[in-house]
């Protein structure tokens, strides 16, 4: 045990070098691709050297049209943060609903699993009809998307508790509430961050299309600003940052979810 203990940072440290690697292979391609063979023109294919100039303009430019990138990040956080907090409210009550009484589970439950696959992109023509081109339609669509998957987790996690649980909280003398407070939500936890997980997954990639298709500053909208303005370079340093951030909430959200299945005992640290 102590040496697996041991070999953990080294492991660590491996997997890092061979991403900043990868990394480092993929920078040295897209500059030969772009910079040395030409295969594009700049219009086309933007070279790195454009893409980190808009990033700089984008960051800390001082110009008029500067800093852009830094307020359209800071705009589209806030407006997921939001969204995602009130969709986990809202998706952890139903689902936990859905979870103690069958006919809601058989009725709203199957709607939910047939909304589910039906893309973000699709309910923004309906949200800018009913609310309007505002913020409103735009926190509608981030909402319904982190909405069905965090009702459809809790709902799935508390009925996956094994029985025998169940049994023995009763025998134990618990009653309905402490039943679920004390028994089945802890024991669904760890299901229910992995929920969570994927959830805002779906809210941020549906932030990013409703943003695209309305007029409210964020990262969609500068998406949409590049293609109008045929600056590519500014499009690719846009989706960079867009990946950038939603892998790093989505980190935030593993590392949880890969604790609490350590302290279950449902995965072993290796």
């Amino acid at each position: 045990m102590t040496l697996a203990v041991a070999q953990r940072p080294a492991r660590r440290n491996l997997t890092l070098l061979w991403q900043v690697l990868g990394l480092l292979v993929i920078l040295g391609l897209w500059w030969l691709v772009t910079d040395v063979l030409k295969v594009w023109p700049p219009y086309v294919f933007p070279t790195p050297q454009a893409v980190w100039q808009e990033f700089a303009y984008g960051l800390w430019g001082s110009g008029p049209q500067d800093g852009k990138l830094l307020s359209s990040v800071g705009n589209s956080l806030r407006r997921v943060g939001l969204g995602y907090l009130i969709a986990v409210a809202l998706g952890g009550g139903v689902g936990l609903l859905m979870s103690l009484w069958r006919p809601l589970r058989d009725t709203l439950g199957a709607y939910l699993q047939g909304l589910q696959s039906v893309p973000s992109i699709a309910f923004v023509p309906f949200a800018i009809l009913f609310l309007g081109l505002n913020e409103k339609a735009v926190m509608f669509v981030v909402i319904i998307e982190g909405f069905i998957p965090v009702a459809l987790a809790v709902s799935g996690a508390m009925l996956n508790v094994p029985p025998a649980w169940r049994t023995a909280g009763r025998t134990l003398g618990a009653n309905n509430f402490a039943l679920v407070t004390r028994v089945l939500l802890p024991a669904a936890l760890p299901n229910i961050v992995t929920g969570l997980r994927t959830a805002w997954s779906f809210s941020w990639r549906a932030l990013i299309g409703a943003e695209l298709l309305t007029a409210n500053p964020g990262l969609g909208q500068l998406l949409e600003v590049g293609r109008n303005t045929a600056n590519v370079a500014l499009v690719v340093a846009t989706i960079i940052i867009v990946g950038v951030v939603g892998g790093l909430f989505d980190l935030i959200i593993r590392a949880l979810e890969t604790r609490l299945r350590r302290d279950y005992g449902l995965e072993v640290q290796i």
